[in-house]
Protein backbone atom coordinates (compact mmCIF):
# COMPACT_ATOMS: atom_id res chain seq x y z
CA UNK A 1 0.00 0.00 0.00
CA UNK A 2 3.03 2.68 0.95
CA UNK A 3 4.44 1.85 -2.50
CA UNK A 4 1.21 2.83 -4.51
CA UNK A 5 0.77 5.77 -1.95
CA UNK A 6 4.57 6.25 -3.47
CA UNK A 7 4.16 5.81 -7.06
CA UNK A 8 1.07 8.45 -7.03
CA UNK A 9 3.42 11.21 -4.68
CA UNK A 10 6.07 10.72 -7.46
CA UNK A 11 3.46 10.85 -10.25
CA UNK A 12 2.22 14.07 -8.88
CA UNK A 13 5.17 15.82 -8.20
CA UNK A 14 6.52 14.85 -11.95
CA UNK A 15 3.17 16.15 -13.04
CA UNK A 16 4.04 19.41 -11.42
CA UNK A 17 7.67 20.00 -11.84
CA UNK A 18 7.78 18.58 -15.91
CA UNK A 19 3.70 19.36 -16.67
CA UNK A 20 3.61 22.75 -15.31
CA UNK A 21 0.25 22.66 -15.11
CA UNK A 22 -0.16 25.62 -12.83
CA UNK A 23 0.83 29.60 -14.45
CA UNK A 24 0.54 33.24 -14.16
CA UNK A 25 -0.54 35.90 -15.83
CA UNK A 26 1.04 39.55 -15.55
CA UNK A 27 -1.36 42.26 -15.46
CA UNK A 28 0.81 43.69 -18.64
CA UNK A 29 0.09 40.56 -20.80
CA UNK A 30 -2.40 37.94 -22.20
CA UNK A 31 -2.34 34.57 -22.15
CA UNK A 32 -3.37 32.36 -25.50
CA UNK A 33 -3.59 28.49 -24.29
CA UNK A 34 -2.47 25.71 -27.31
CA UNK A 35 -3.10 22.85 -27.43
CA UNK A 36 -0.99 20.45 -29.62
CA UNK A 37 -0.05 23.55 -30.90
CA UNK A 38 -3.60 24.84 -31.67
CA UNK A 39 -5.42 27.72 -29.94
CA UNK A 40 -8.59 26.61 -27.75
CA UNK A 41 -8.34 29.81 -25.76
CA UNK A 42 -7.28 33.74 -24.51
CA UNK A 43 -6.72 34.13 -20.47
CA UNK A 44 -6.42 37.93 -20.05
CA UNK A 45 -6.99 38.56 -16.41
CA UNK A 46 -4.10 38.37 -14.62
CA UNK A 47 -3.32 35.82 -11.53
CA UNK A 48 -2.38 31.92 -11.10
CA UNK A 49 -4.55 29.99 -13.85
CA UNK A 50 -4.42 26.10 -14.32
CA UNK A 51 -4.01 24.40 -17.82
CA UNK A 52 -3.92 20.51 -18.48
CA UNK A 53 -0.28 19.56 -18.40
CA UNK A 54 2.14 18.26 -20.92
CA UNK A 55 -1.79 18.46 -23.24
CA UNK A 56 -1.43 22.46 -22.99
CA UNK A 57 1.33 25.28 -23.33
CA UNK A 58 0.77 28.89 -22.86
CA UNK A 59 2.09 31.81 -24.92
CA UNK A 60 1.83 35.62 -23.60
CA UNK A 61 1.96 38.51 -25.88
CA UNK A 62 1.70 41.88 -24.24
CA UNK A 63 -1.02 43.80 -23.52
CA UNK A 64 0.19 47.00 -23.43
CA UNK A 65 0.57 49.70 -26.30
CA UNK A 66 3.71 48.94 -28.81
CA UNK A 67 5.85 51.20 -30.74
CA UNK A 68 5.79 51.30 -34.88
CA UNK A 69 8.25 53.55 -36.01
CA UNK A 70 8.41 53.59 -39.84
CA UNK A 71 11.70 54.22 -42.18
CA UNK A 72 11.79 57.83 -43.59
CA UNK A 73 10.68 57.36 -47.17
CA UNK A 74 10.92 59.44 -50.03
CA UNK A 75 7.00 60.36 -51.23
CA UNK A 76 5.86 62.76 -54.39
CA UNK A 77 3.08 64.82 -53.42
CA UNK A 78 0.05 65.99 -55.55
CA UNK A 79 2.05 69.03 -56.88
CA UNK A 80 4.98 67.12 -57.94
CA UNK A 81 7.06 68.08 -55.23
CA UNK A 82 9.56 64.85 -53.47
CA UNK A 83 9.47 65.17 -50.22
CA UNK A 84 11.18 62.64 -46.90
CA UNK A 85 8.28 61.38 -44.63
CA UNK A 86 8.74 60.07 -40.98
CA UNK A 87 5.76 58.54 -39.25
CA UNK A 88 5.08 56.79 -36.33
CA UNK A 89 2.06 54.79 -34.56
CA UNK A 90 1.38 52.95 -31.07
CA UNK A 91 -0.59 49.84 -31.31
CA UNK A 92 -1.47 46.77 -29.50
CA UNK A 93 -2.55 43.18 -29.43
CA UNK A 94 -6.45 43.47 -29.28
CA UNK A 95 -7.23 39.44 -30.32
CA UNK A 96 -4.35 37.43 -29.17
CA UNK A 97 -6.23 34.55 -31.21
CA UNK A 98 -7.15 36.41 -34.35
CA UNK A 99 -2.90 37.85 -33.56
CA UNK A 100 -1.83 34.22 -33.53
CA UNK A 101 -3.56 33.04 -36.11
CA UNK A 102 -2.93 35.72 -38.90
CA UNK A 103 1.21 36.76 -37.88
CA UNK A 104 2.20 34.38 -34.61
CA UNK A 105 4.90 36.91 -33.65
CA UNK A 106 5.50 40.70 -32.83
CA UNK A 107 8.20 40.83 -35.36
CA UNK A 108 5.97 39.56 -38.46
CA UNK A 109 3.17 42.31 -36.57
CA UNK A 110 5.51 44.87 -37.50
CA UNK A 111 6.47 43.79 -40.91
CA UNK A 112 2.39 43.57 -41.70
CA UNK A 113 2.22 47.44 -40.23
CA UNK A 114 5.32 48.78 -42.35
CA UNK A 115 2.96 47.74 -45.34
CA UNK A 116 -0.27 48.32 -44.75
CA UNK A 117 0.72 51.96 -43.10
CA UNK A 118 3.60 53.11 -45.62
CA UNK A 119 1.13 52.37 -48.49
CA UNK A 120 -1.79 54.24 -47.03
CA UNK A 121 0.61 57.13 -46.38
CA UNK A 122 1.92 57.03 -49.66
CA UNK A 123 -1.88 57.33 -50.86
CA UNK A 124 -2.92 60.45 -49.18
CA UNK A 125 0.36 62.11 -49.39
CA UNK A 126 0.68 61.93 -53.54
CA UNK A 127 -3.29 62.40 -53.21
CA UNK A 128 -2.70 66.38 -51.83
CA UNK A 129 -0.54 69.23 -52.12
CA UNK A 130 2.64 69.80 -50.06
CA UNK A 131 1.12 72.50 -48.17
CA UNK A 132 -1.90 70.34 -47.01
CA UNK A 133 0.61 68.10 -45.18
CA UNK A 134 2.37 70.97 -43.86
CA UNK A 135 -0.09 73.07 -42.60
CA UNK A 136 -3.30 72.21 -40.37
CA UNK A 137 -5.62 75.61 -40.70
CA UNK A 138 -6.93 78.08 -43.61
CA UNK A 139 -4.76 80.68 -41.66
CA UNK A 140 -3.36 83.30 -44.66
CA UNK A 141 0.14 82.75 -43.74
CA UNK A 142 2.55 85.88 -45.14
CA UNK A 143 5.37 85.21 -47.78
CA UNK A 144 7.95 85.43 -44.74
CA UNK A 145 6.01 82.79 -42.90
CA UNK A 146 5.94 80.35 -46.35
CA UNK A 147 9.85 80.92 -47.14
CA UNK A 148 10.80 79.88 -43.06
CA UNK A 149 9.10 76.60 -44.00
CA UNK A 150 10.92 76.43 -47.56
CA UNK A 151 7.07 76.03 -49.45
CA UNK A 152 8.17 76.68 -53.58
CA UNK A 153 6.86 79.15 -55.58
CA UNK A 154 4.28 77.02 -56.69
CA UNK A 155 2.91 75.67 -53.32
CA UNK A 156 2.67 79.30 -52.25
CA UNK A 157 -0.60 79.66 -54.33
CA UNK A 158 -2.29 76.74 -52.73
CA UNK A 159 -3.22 78.53 -49.25
CA UNK A 160 -6.62 77.47 -49.16
CA UNK A 161 -6.79 73.91 -47.30
CA UNK A 162 -9.65 71.26 -48.33
CA UNK A 163 -7.77 68.45 -45.73
CA UNK A 164 -4.81 69.67 -44.12
CA UNK A 165 -2.07 67.07 -41.64
CA UNK A 166 -4.29 66.24 -38.93
CA UNK A 167 -7.22 65.22 -41.31
CA UNK A 168 -4.60 63.20 -43.40
CA UNK A 169 -3.23 61.61 -40.50
CA UNK A 170 -6.91 60.83 -39.31
CA UNK A 171 -7.66 59.34 -42.93
CA UNK A 172 -4.71 57.69 -42.69
CA UNK A 173 -5.53 56.11 -39.26
CA UNK A 174 -8.98 55.25 -40.35
CA UNK A 175 -8.08 54.05 -43.66
CA UNK A 176 -5.70 51.35 -41.94
CA UNK A 177 -8.17 50.43 -38.85
CA UNK A 178 -10.46 47.73 -40.54
CA UNK A 179 -6.47 45.90 -42.16
CA UNK A 180 -5.55 46.09 -38.74
CA UNK A 181 -8.84 43.93 -37.48
CA UNK A 182 -7.87 41.19 -39.37
CA UNK A 183 -4.60 40.81 -37.53
CA UNK A 184 -6.46 41.24 -34.20
CA UNK A 185 -4.60 44.53 -33.87
CA UNK A 186 -5.79 47.97 -32.88
CA UNK A 187 -4.09 50.99 -33.81
CA UNK A 188 -4.28 53.55 -31.07
CA UNK A 189 -2.46 56.89 -32.43
CA UNK A 190 -1.15 57.87 -36.08
CA UNK A 191 1.14 60.63 -36.54
CA UNK A 192 3.43 62.46 -39.04
CA UNK A 193 6.81 62.70 -36.96
CA UNK A 194 8.90 64.76 -39.74
CA UNK A 195 8.36 66.19 -43.41
CA UNK A 196 11.11 67.35 -45.01
CA UNK A 197 12.86 67.74 -48.53
CA UNK A 198 14.74 64.81 -49.64
CA UNK A 199 18.27 65.21 -49.65
CA UNK A 200 19.01 66.01 -53.63
CA UNK A 201 16.96 69.47 -53.62
CA UNK A 202 17.72 70.15 -49.66
CA UNK A 203 20.55 72.35 -51.06
CA UNK A 204 18.81 73.89 -53.88
CA UNK A 205 16.16 74.59 -51.24
CA UNK A 206 18.38 76.54 -49.00
CA UNK A 207 19.73 78.61 -51.74
CA UNK A 208 16.42 79.97 -52.87
CA UNK A 209 15.20 80.54 -49.14
CA UNK A 210 18.42 82.69 -48.61
CA UNK A 211 18.13 84.14 -51.68
CA UNK A 212 14.66 85.36 -50.80
CA UNK A 213 15.37 86.49 -47.71
CA UNK A 214 18.26 88.67 -49.01
CA UNK A 215 15.50 90.02 -51.20
CA UNK A 216 13.04 90.77 -48.49
CA UNK A 217 15.89 92.17 -46.41
CA UNK A 218 17.10 94.24 -49.52
CA UNK A 219 13.19 95.54 -49.95
CA UNK A 220 13.33 96.17 -45.79
CA UNK A 221 16.79 98.03 -46.31
CA UNK A 222 14.98 99.89 -49.84
CA UNK A 223 12.07 101.11 -47.19
CA UNK A 224 14.12 102.15 -44.22
CA UNK A 225 16.32 104.16 -46.83
CA UNK A 226 12.99 105.69 -48.20
CA UNK A 227 12.06 106.35 -45.08
CA UNK A 228 15.39 108.03 -44.02
CA UNK A 229 15.28 110.50 -46.95
CA UNK A 230 11.67 111.38 -46.09
CA UNK A 231 12.69 111.78 -42.40
CA UNK A 232 15.86 114.20 -43.61
CA UNK A 233 13.64 116.28 -45.90
CA UNK A 234 11.26 116.96 -43.22
CA UNK A 235 14.01 117.96 -40.83
CA UNK A 236 15.33 120.22 -43.37
CA UNK A 237 11.91 121.59 -44.13
CA UNK A 238 11.65 122.71 -40.53
CA UNK A 239 15.39 123.36 -40.11
CA UNK A 240 14.97 125.87 -42.69
CA UNK A 241 10.95 127.01 -41.18
CA UNK A 242 12.75 127.52 -37.38
CA UNK A 243 16.05 129.84 -39.61
CA UNK A 244 12.83 131.72 -41.20
CA UNK A 245 10.82 132.34 -38.44
CA UNK A 246 13.94 133.20 -36.51
CA UNK A 247 15.05 135.91 -38.78
CA UNK A 248 12.11 137.63 -38.99
CA UNK A 249 11.66 137.70 -35.13
CA UNK A 250 15.44 139.25 -35.14
CA UNK A 251 14.85 141.78 -37.71
CA UNK A 252 11.65 142.72 -36.12
CA UNK A 253 13.29 143.19 -32.76
CA UNK A 254 15.87 144.90 -34.74
CA UNK A 255 13.82 147.17 -36.45
CA UNK A 256 11.86 148.20 -33.15
CA UNK A 257 15.62 148.52 -31.55
CA UNK A 258 16.53 151.11 -34.42
CA UNK A 259 12.96 152.94 -33.93
CA UNK A 260 13.46 153.16 -30.19
CA UNK A 261 17.39 154.65 -30.97
CA UNK A 262 16.20 156.76 -33.33
CA UNK A 263 13.13 158.22 -31.07
CA UNK A 264 16.23 158.53 -28.25
CA UNK A 265 18.38 160.21 -30.53
CA UNK A 266 15.05 162.73 -32.07
CA UNK A 267 14.28 163.49 -28.50
CA UNK A 268 18.37 164.09 -27.77
CA UNK A 269 18.40 166.17 -30.97
CA UNK A 270 14.96 168.46 -30.00
CA UNK A 271 16.15 168.80 -26.20
CA UNK A 272 20.15 170.07 -27.41
CA UNK A 273 21.06 170.20 -30.83
CA UNK A 274 24.38 171.20 -30.34
CA UNK A 275 25.42 169.05 -27.76
CA UNK A 276 24.29 166.22 -29.79
CA UNK A 277 26.01 167.48 -33.13
CA UNK A 278 29.22 167.36 -30.92
CA UNK A 279 28.29 164.25 -29.76
CA UNK A 280 28.29 162.89 -33.43
CA UNK A 281 30.66 165.27 -35.09
CA UNK A 282 33.56 163.16 -32.02
CA UNK A 283 31.70 159.63 -33.20
CA UNK A 284 32.84 160.85 -37.20
CA UNK A 285 36.18 161.91 -35.78
CA UNK A 286 36.74 158.84 -34.24
CA UNK A 287 36.01 156.82 -37.27
CA UNK A 288 37.50 158.79 -40.00
CA UNK A 289 40.89 160.25 -38.39
CA UNK A 290 44.25 158.57 -36.77
CA UNK A 291 47.71 159.47 -36.42
CA UNK A 292 48.02 159.11 -40.71
CA UNK A 293 45.24 160.94 -41.83
CA UNK A 294 46.06 164.48 -43.48
CA UNK A 295 42.70 166.19 -44.14
CA UNK A 296 42.95 169.74 -45.77
CA UNK A 297 39.87 171.76 -45.23
CA UNK A 298 38.22 175.08 -44.88
CA UNK A 299 38.00 177.00 -41.51
CA UNK A 300 34.53 177.92 -42.70
CA UNK A 301 33.98 173.54 -42.56
CA UNK A 302 31.57 172.20 -40.34
CA UNK A 303 33.58 169.53 -39.55
CA UNK A 304 36.49 171.79 -38.53
CA UNK A 305 34.51 173.94 -36.28
CA UNK A 306 34.99 171.99 -32.89
CA UNK A 307 38.77 171.77 -34.03
CA UNK A 308 39.84 175.17 -34.40
CA UNK A 309 39.12 175.77 -30.47
CA UNK A 310 41.11 172.72 -29.70
CA UNK A 311 44.02 173.56 -27.21
CA UNK A 312 46.78 170.68 -26.71
CA UNK A 313 46.51 170.41 -22.55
Amino acid sequence: MKQIVGIIVAALILVVLVGQPFYTVDERDQALILQFGKPVGVETEPGLKFKLPFIQKVKTFPKILLEWDGDPGQIPTKDKTFISIDTFARWRIKDPLTFFRAVRTENAAQEKLDAIIDAATYDYITSHNLIEAVRTSNRSMKVEEMISVGLPEKARQQVEISMGREKMTRGILEQIAPKMVQLGIEIEDFRIKRINYVAEVQKKVYERMIAERRQISEKFRSEGQGQSKRIEGERQKELRKIKSEAYRTAEETKGAADAEAIKIYANAFNRDPEFYSFINTLAIYKESLDESTNIIMSTKSEFFKYLKNYKKQ
